[in-house]
Protein backbone atom coordinates (compact mmCIF):
# COMPACT_ATOMS: atom_id res chain seq x y z
CA UNK A 1 0.00 0.00 0.00
CA UNK A 2 2.56 2.72 1.34
CA UNK A 3 4.19 1.98 -2.60
CA UNK A 4 1.11 3.73 -4.12
CA UNK A 5 1.67 6.85 -2.00
CA UNK A 6 4.74 7.90 -4.31
CA UNK A 7 5.79 7.97 -7.25
CA UNK A 8 7.98 5.22 -8.77
CA UNK A 9 10.77 7.85 -9.70
CA UNK A 10 10.57 9.37 -5.97
CA UNK A 11 10.88 5.61 -4.86
CA UNK A 12 14.02 4.72 -7.02
CA UNK A 13 15.56 8.42 -5.44
CA UNK A 14 15.02 7.22 -2.15
CA UNK A 15 16.65 4.08 -2.62
CA UNK A 16 19.57 5.95 -4.31
CA UNK A 17 19.91 8.05 -1.46
CA UNK A 18 19.68 4.92 1.38
CA UNK A 19 22.77 4.83 2.61
CA UNK A 20 23.18 8.93 3.25
CA UNK A 21 19.84 9.19 4.78
CA UNK A 22 21.27 6.28 6.69
CA UNK A 23 24.17 8.14 8.10
CA UNK A 24 21.87 11.34 8.73
CA UNK A 25 19.42 9.52 11.10
CA UNK A 26 21.18 6.20 12.34
CA UNK A 27 24.67 6.91 12.73
CA UNK A 28 27.16 8.04 16.07
CA UNK A 29 27.12 11.19 13.76
CA UNK A 30 23.44 11.63 13.75
CA UNK A 31 23.57 10.88 17.52
CA UNK A 32 26.39 13.22 18.29
CA UNK A 33 26.61 15.88 16.06
CA UNK A 34 26.88 19.06 17.76
CA UNK A 35 28.01 17.59 20.92
CA UNK A 36 30.81 19.59 21.77
CA UNK A 37 32.88 16.95 23.20
CA UNK A 38 33.50 15.38 19.50
CA UNK A 39 36.20 16.48 16.71
CA UNK A 40 33.49 16.22 13.36
CA UNK A 41 35.48 15.31 10.50
CA UNK A 42 32.82 13.90 8.87
CA UNK A 43 31.40 17.01 6.41
CA UNK A 44 32.65 19.78 5.01
CA UNK A 45 30.90 22.60 7.27
CA UNK A 46 32.77 25.68 8.07
CA UNK A 47 34.13 24.90 11.93
CA UNK A 48 35.29 28.44 12.84
CA UNK A 49 33.50 32.04 11.97
CA UNK A 50 32.89 33.11 8.48
CA UNK A 51 35.12 35.38 6.57
CA UNK A 52 35.16 39.05 7.84
CA UNK A 53 35.02 39.95 4.11
CA UNK A 54 31.55 37.90 3.53
CA UNK A 55 29.60 39.37 6.88
CA UNK A 56 30.94 42.61 5.78
CA UNK A 57 29.59 41.99 2.11
CA UNK A 58 26.52 40.61 3.14
CA UNK A 59 25.95 43.85 5.63
CA UNK A 60 26.76 46.28 2.72
CA UNK A 61 24.32 45.10 -0.06
CA UNK A 62 21.27 44.69 1.99
CA UNK A 63 20.87 48.44 2.41
CA UNK A 64 18.47 48.85 -0.70
CA UNK A 65 19.37 50.90 -3.68
CA UNK A 66 15.85 50.96 -5.14
CA UNK A 67 12.78 49.63 -4.91
CA UNK A 68 13.50 46.23 -6.65
CA UNK A 69 16.39 45.57 -4.36
CA UNK A 70 14.83 42.42 -3.10
CA UNK A 71 12.01 41.99 -6.01
CA UNK A 72 12.09 38.86 -8.06
CA UNK A 73 15.60 38.07 -9.65
CA UNK A 74 16.67 35.39 -11.95
CA UNK A 75 20.16 36.08 -14.38
CA UNK A 76 20.67 39.69 -13.29
CA UNK A 77 22.67 41.38 -15.67
CA UNK A 78 25.50 42.93 -13.46
CA UNK A 79 26.32 39.37 -11.72
CA UNK A 80 26.98 37.54 -14.78
CA UNK A 81 29.00 39.78 -15.88
CA UNK A 82 30.88 39.31 -12.94
CA UNK A 83 31.05 35.81 -12.94
CA UNK A 84 31.64 36.18 -17.45
CA UNK A 85 34.75 38.45 -16.32
CA UNK A 86 36.43 36.26 -13.51
CA UNK A 87 36.00 33.28 -16.03
CA UNK A 88 37.69 35.11 -18.71
CA UNK A 89 40.90 35.51 -16.34
CA UNK A 90 41.01 31.99 -14.32
CA UNK A 91 40.18 29.82 -17.55
CA UNK A 92 42.02 31.99 -20.69
CA UNK A 93 38.55 31.83 -22.76
CA UNK A 94 36.14 34.07 -23.83
CA UNK A 95 33.10 33.89 -21.63
CA UNK A 96 30.25 35.90 -22.60
CA UNK A 97 27.87 37.55 -20.10
CA UNK A 98 24.91 35.79 -22.01
CA UNK A 99 26.34 32.22 -21.59
CA UNK A 100 26.10 32.70 -17.33
CA UNK A 101 22.99 31.05 -15.67
CA UNK A 102 22.99 31.77 -11.64
CA UNK A 103 21.86 29.05 -9.47
CA UNK A 104 21.42 28.39 -5.70
CA UNK A 105 24.48 26.42 -5.60
CA UNK A 106 26.45 23.69 -7.84
CA UNK A 107 23.18 21.19 -6.68
CA UNK A 108 20.99 23.35 -8.57
CA UNK A 109 23.42 23.49 -11.37
CA UNK A 110 23.56 20.06 -11.68
CA UNK A 111 19.90 19.39 -11.61
CA UNK A 112 19.07 22.38 -14.01
CA UNK A 113 21.62 20.68 -16.28
CA UNK A 114 20.13 17.58 -16.15
CA UNK A 115 16.66 18.68 -16.67
CA UNK A 116 17.52 21.11 -19.78
CA UNK A 117 19.17 18.01 -21.61
CA UNK A 118 18.54 14.53 -20.62
CA UNK A 119 15.01 13.09 -22.40
CA UNK A 120 13.72 9.99 -20.61
CA UNK A 121 15.61 6.57 -20.69
CA UNK A 122 18.72 8.94 -21.82
CA UNK A 123 21.60 7.58 -20.34
CA UNK A 124 24.11 9.63 -17.97
CA UNK A 125 27.30 8.21 -16.80
CA UNK A 126 29.32 9.23 -13.45
CA UNK A 127 32.44 8.22 -11.89
CA UNK A 128 32.51 6.68 -8.98
CA UNK A 129 33.51 7.56 -6.08
CA UNK A 130 30.98 10.29 -6.34
CA UNK A 131 29.64 12.67 -4.57
CA UNK A 132 26.23 11.54 -2.48
CA UNK A 133 23.40 12.38 -5.12
CA UNK A 134 24.57 12.27 -8.84
CA UNK A 135 22.54 8.67 -9.04
CA UNK A 136 19.26 10.42 -7.50
CA UNK A 137 19.24 13.63 -9.61
CA UNK A 138 19.91 11.77 -12.81
CA UNK A 139 16.94 9.61 -11.66
CA UNK A 140 14.87 12.61 -10.82
CA UNK A 141 15.17 14.08 -14.07
CA UNK A 142 14.22 10.76 -16.40
CA UNK A 143 17.77 9.75 -17.21
CA UNK A 144 19.54 6.19 -16.41
CA UNK A 145 22.71 6.23 -13.86
CA UNK A 146 26.01 4.40 -15.75
CA UNK A 147 28.90 4.58 -13.10
CA UNK A 148 31.97 3.93 -13.82
CA UNK A 149 34.86 3.29 -11.75
CA UNK A 150 38.17 5.22 -11.30
CA UNK A 151 41.62 3.43 -11.82
CA UNK A 152 42.00 1.52 -8.81
CA UNK A 153 45.81 2.76 -9.04
CA UNK A 154 45.89 6.41 -8.84
CA UNK A 155 42.19 7.83 -8.92
CA UNK A 156 42.38 8.98 -12.63
CA UNK A 157 39.30 8.56 -14.97
CA UNK A 158 39.30 5.08 -16.76
CA UNK A 159 39.26 6.53 -20.04
CA UNK A 160 38.54 2.89 -21.38
CA UNK A 161 36.27 2.30 -18.79
CA UNK A 162 34.62 5.07 -19.97
CA UNK A 163 34.67 4.14 -23.37
CA UNK A 164 33.31 0.68 -22.81
CA UNK A 165 30.65 2.36 -20.76
CA UNK A 166 28.73 4.56 -23.66
CA UNK A 167 26.38 3.63 -25.67
CA UNK A 168 23.85 4.79 -28.65
CA UNK A 169 21.88 6.20 -25.52
CA UNK A 170 24.90 7.83 -23.66
CA UNK A 171 23.33 11.82 -23.57
CA UNK A 172 25.64 13.29 -20.85
CA UNK A 173 28.64 12.27 -18.31
CA UNK A 174 29.56 14.12 -14.95
CA UNK A 175 33.31 14.26 -14.19
CA UNK A 176 33.97 16.27 -11.14
CA UNK A 177 37.69 17.57 -10.75
CA UNK A 178 39.21 18.31 -8.22
CA UNK A 179 37.45 15.06 -7.24
CA UNK A 180 34.90 14.96 -3.78
CA UNK A 181 35.88 12.63 -1.79
CA UNK A 182 39.36 11.32 -3.67
CA UNK A 183 41.40 14.92 -4.24
CA UNK A 184 42.26 13.98 -7.54
CA UNK A 185 42.58 16.60 -10.53
CA UNK A 186 42.69 14.83 -13.72
CA UNK A 187 45.31 15.67 -15.66
CA UNK A 188 45.53 17.28 -18.92
CA UNK A 189 46.37 14.09 -20.65
CA UNK A 190 43.80 12.84 -18.93
CA UNK A 191 41.12 14.89 -20.62
CA UNK A 192 42.53 15.10 -23.81
CA UNK A 193 41.83 11.62 -24.08
CA UNK A 194 38.61 11.92 -22.72
CA UNK A 195 37.57 14.73 -25.02
CA UNK A 196 38.89 12.77 -28.09
CA UNK A 197 36.69 9.84 -26.94
CA UNK A 198 33.64 12.07 -26.21
CA UNK A 199 33.91 14.10 -30.06
CA UNK A 200 33.87 10.53 -31.74
CA UNK A 201 31.28 8.80 -29.85
CA UNK A 202 29.16 12.35 -30.66
CA UNK A 203 29.99 11.89 -33.62
CA UNK A 204 29.21 8.13 -33.90
CA UNK A 205 25.49 8.76 -32.23
CA UNK A 206 24.36 11.89 -34.21
CA UNK A 207 23.82 14.16 -31.19
CA UNK A 208 26.43 15.64 -28.96
CA UNK A 209 27.04 13.75 -25.47
CA UNK A 210 27.49 16.80 -22.98
CA UNK A 211 30.27 16.73 -20.49
CA UNK A 212 28.48 17.99 -17.05
CA UNK A 213 31.99 19.72 -15.32
CA UNK A 214 31.82 19.96 -11.59
CA UNK A 215 34.34 22.25 -11.25
CA UNK A 216 32.59 23.23 -7.38
CA UNK A 217 36.54 22.58 -5.79
CA UNK A 218 38.71 24.24 -8.26
CA UNK A 219 39.94 27.00 -6.37
CA UNK A 220 40.63 24.51 -3.61
CA UNK A 221 44.00 23.33 -5.30
CA UNK A 222 47.35 22.27 -3.16
CA UNK A 223 51.22 22.64 -3.97
CA UNK A 224 50.62 25.15 -6.55
CA UNK A 225 49.26 23.40 -8.89
CA UNK A 226 47.65 24.96 -12.03
CA UNK A 227 43.48 23.38 -12.34
CA UNK A 228 42.69 22.03 -15.99
CA UNK A 229 39.37 22.86 -16.49
CA UNK A 230 37.61 20.19 -18.59
CA UNK A 231 35.68 23.02 -20.69
CA UNK A 232 39.11 23.72 -22.63
CA UNK A 233 39.43 20.45 -23.69
CA UNK A 234 35.73 19.82 -25.05
CA UNK A 235 33.57 22.23 -26.58
CA UNK A 236 29.91 20.60 -25.83
CA UNK A 237 30.83 20.98 -22.14
CA UNK A 238 28.92 22.84 -19.09
CA UNK A 239 30.72 24.70 -16.18
CA UNK A 240 29.29 23.99 -12.95
CA UNK A 241 30.45 25.91 -10.04
CA UNK A 242 29.50 26.85 -6.58
CA UNK A 243 31.20 29.48 -4.30
CA UNK A 244 30.23 27.40 -0.75
CA UNK A 245 33.21 25.44 -0.73
CA UNK A 246 35.53 28.66 -1.50
CA UNK A 247 33.88 30.67 1.17
CA UNK A 248 33.13 27.79 2.96
CA UNK A 249 29.44 28.86 3.72
CA UNK A 250 27.46 25.88 2.74
CA UNK A 251 24.27 27.68 3.60
CA UNK A 252 24.51 30.51 1.46
CA UNK A 253 24.01 29.51 -1.66
CA UNK A 254 25.11 30.66 -4.91
CA UNK A 255 26.69 29.36 -8.15
CA UNK A 256 26.37 29.38 -11.95
CA UNK A 257 26.40 27.34 -14.93
CA UNK A 258 28.93 29.00 -17.83
CA UNK A 259 28.53 27.72 -21.48
CA UNK A 260 31.57 28.24 -23.10
CA UNK A 261 32.11 29.96 -26.42
CA UNK A 262 33.22 26.76 -28.12
CA UNK A 263 30.16 25.36 -28.09
CA UNK A 264 28.30 24.79 -30.95
CA UNK A 265 24.42 25.63 -30.89
CA UNK A 266 24.42 27.11 -27.64
CA UNK A 267 21.70 29.91 -28.16
CA UNK A 268 19.39 26.42 -28.06
CA UNK A 269 20.87 25.55 -24.57
CA UNK A 270 20.13 29.00 -23.43
CA UNK A 271 16.73 28.89 -23.73
CA UNK A 272 16.61 25.45 -22.25
CA UNK A 273 18.67 26.28 -19.48
CA UNK A 274 16.59 29.71 -18.14
CA UNK A 275 13.50 26.96 -18.84
CA UNK A 276 15.06 24.78 -16.41
CA UNK A 277 15.82 27.58 -14.19
CA UNK A 278 12.49 28.45 -13.90
CA UNK A 279 10.76 24.95 -13.91
CA UNK A 280 13.44 23.35 -11.18
CA UNK A 281 11.53 25.36 -8.32
CA UNK A 282 13.21 28.86 -9.75
CA UNK A 283 16.32 27.68 -8.89
CA UNK A 284 18.28 31.39 -9.13
CA UNK A 285 20.24 32.55 -6.02
CA UNK A 286 18.72 35.08 -4.06
CA UNK A 287 18.56 38.99 -4.39
CA UNK A 288 21.40 40.04 -1.42
CA UNK A 289 23.60 37.30 -2.85
CA UNK A 290 23.79 38.51 -6.65
CA UNK A 291 23.93 41.91 -5.39
CA UNK A 292 27.01 40.78 -3.38
CA UNK A 293 28.79 39.18 -5.78
CA UNK A 294 31.48 41.82 -7.17
CA UNK A 295 32.72 41.57 -3.43
CA UNK A 296 32.75 37.59 -3.22
CA UNK A 297 34.32 36.89 -5.84
CA UNK A 298 37.29 37.10 -5.18
CA UNK A 299 37.54 35.92 -1.31
CA UNK A 300 38.54 32.41 -0.10
CA UNK A 301 39.03 30.45 2.86
CA UNK A 302 42.98 30.31 3.77
CA UNK A 303 44.32 27.43 0.99
CA UNK A 304 47.88 27.62 2.46
CA UNK A 305 46.51 26.55 5.74
CA UNK A 306 44.39 24.00 4.18
CA UNK A 307 47.19 22.47 2.88
CA UNK A 308 49.00 23.19 6.29
CA UNK A 309 46.27 20.50 7.83
CA UNK A 310 46.12 18.09 5.24
CA UNK A 311 50.04 17.28 5.48
CA UNK A 312 49.64 17.41 9.30
CA UNK A 313 46.80 14.90 9.27
CA UNK A 314 48.28 12.76 6.69
CA UNK A 315 51.86 13.04 8.57
CA UNK A 316 50.38 11.93 11.82
CA UNK A 317 48.19 9.36 10.35
CA UNK A 318 50.82 7.68 8.84
CA UNK A 319 52.88 7.08 11.76
CA UNK A 320 49.96 5.94 13.33
CA UNK A 321 50.03 2.79 10.43
CA UNK A 322 47.06 4.24 8.44
CA UNK A 323 47.50 4.43 4.39
CA UNK A 324 46.31 7.27 2.55
CA UNK A 325 45.86 9.00 -0.33
CA UNK A 326 47.05 12.58 -0.62
CA UNK A 327 44.58 14.89 -2.25
CA UNK A 328 45.70 17.38 -5.01
CA UNK A 329 42.76 19.19 -3.94
CA UNK A 330 39.38 19.87 -1.92
CA UNK A 331 38.94 19.65 2.15
CA UNK A 332 39.01 16.10 2.07
CA UNK A 333 41.41 13.13 2.92
CA UNK A 334 40.44 9.46 1.74
CA UNK A 335 42.10 7.16 4.37
CA UNK A 336 41.47 3.34 3.95
CA UNK A 337 39.81 1.72 6.70
CA UNK A 338 42.15 -0.55 9.09
CA UNK A 339 38.95 -2.78 9.17
CA UNK A 340 36.62 -4.08 5.94
CA UNK A 341 33.70 -2.59 7.66
CA UNK A 342 34.24 0.97 7.42
CA UNK A 343 30.76 1.66 9.05
CA UNK A 344 31.69 -0.31 12.02
CA UNK A 345 35.10 1.67 11.78
CA UNK A 346 33.65 5.17 12.18
CA UNK A 347 31.04 4.53 14.80
CA UNK A 348 34.39 2.80 16.65
CA UNK A 349 36.64 6.19 15.98
CA UNK A 350 33.15 7.84 17.30
CA UNK A 351 33.05 6.16 20.68
CA UNK A 352 36.74 8.53 20.88
CA UNK A 353 34.49 11.67 20.00
CA UNK A 354 36.53 11.51 16.32
CA UNK A 355 33.40 11.50 13.57
CA UNK A 356 34.25 10.91 10.29
CA UNK A 357 32.68 9.44 7.16
CA UNK A 358 32.07 5.81 6.30
CA UNK A 359 33.53 5.43 2.52
CA UNK A 360 30.47 3.32 1.85
CA UNK A 361 28.49 6.17 1.85
CA UNK A 362 30.88 7.84 -1.29
CA UNK A 363 31.20 3.77 -2.88
CA UNK A 364 34.16 3.61 -1.39
CA UNK A 365 33.82 0.63 1.16
CA UNK A 366 36.73 -0.29 2.73
CA UNK A 367 37.39 3.86 3.32
CA UNK A 368 36.45 6.66 5.10
CA UNK A 369 36.19 10.69 4.55
CA UNK A 370 38.08 13.63 7.13
CA UNK A 371 37.07 16.71 6.59
CA UNK A 372 40.02 19.50 6.17
CA UNK A 373 37.83 22.06 7.79
CA UNK A 374 37.87 20.84 10.94
CA UNK A 375 39.79 23.42 12.88
CA UNK A 376 43.45 22.89 14.64
CA UNK A 377 41.96 22.67 17.96
CA UNK A 378 39.78 19.84 17.01
CA UNK A 379 42.33 17.68 15.05
CA UNK A 380 44.75 18.45 18.05
CA UNK A 381 42.42 16.75 20.28
CA UNK A 382 41.22 14.24 18.03
CA UNK A 383 44.77 12.22 16.72
CA UNK A 384 44.62 10.45 20.42
CA UNK A 385 41.47 9.02 19.43
CA UNK A 386 42.77 8.17 16.11
CA UNK A 387 45.71 6.11 17.05
CA UNK A 388 43.67 4.26 19.68
CA UNK A 389 40.70 3.32 17.40
CA UNK A 390 43.59 1.98 14.72
CA UNK A 391 44.89 -0.01 17.59
CA UNK A 392 41.68 -1.25 18.70
CA UNK A 393 40.27 -2.04 15.09
CA UNK A 394 42.62 -5.51 16.01
CA UNK A 395 44.47 -5.97 12.46
CA UNK A 396 46.76 -3.74 10.67
CA UNK A 397 45.85 -2.27 7.36
CA UNK A 398 45.17 -4.34 4.17
CA UNK A 399 48.11 -4.76 1.81
CA UNK A 400 45.64 -3.99 -1.12
CA UNK A 401 44.74 -0.39 -2.04
CA UNK A 402 44.88 2.87 -3.47
CA UNK A 403 47.53 5.67 -2.30
CA UNK A 404 49.64 4.48 0.35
Amino acid sequence: MSSQLISQRIAAVIDAVAPVTRFFSESAWARRMGDPDVADFAFGNPQEMPLPGFVEALGKWSVPQNKDWFAYKNNEPASCAVVAAALRERRGLPFEDEDIFLTNGAFAAIAVSLCALVNPGDEVIFITPPWFFYEALILTYGGRPVRVKVNQENFDLDIDAIAGAITERTRAIIVNSPNNPTGKIYPPSTLTRLADLLTSASERNGRAIYLLSDEAYSRIVFDGREYPSPVAFYPDSLLLYTYAKTLLTPGQRIGYIALPPTMPGREVIREALFAAQVITGFAFPNALLQHALPDLEDLSVDIAHLQYKRDWLVRELREMGYRLHVPEGTFYLMAQSPTQDDWAFTELLASHDVLCLPGTIVEAPGYFRISLTANDSMIERALPGFAAAFQESGVGNRESGIGS
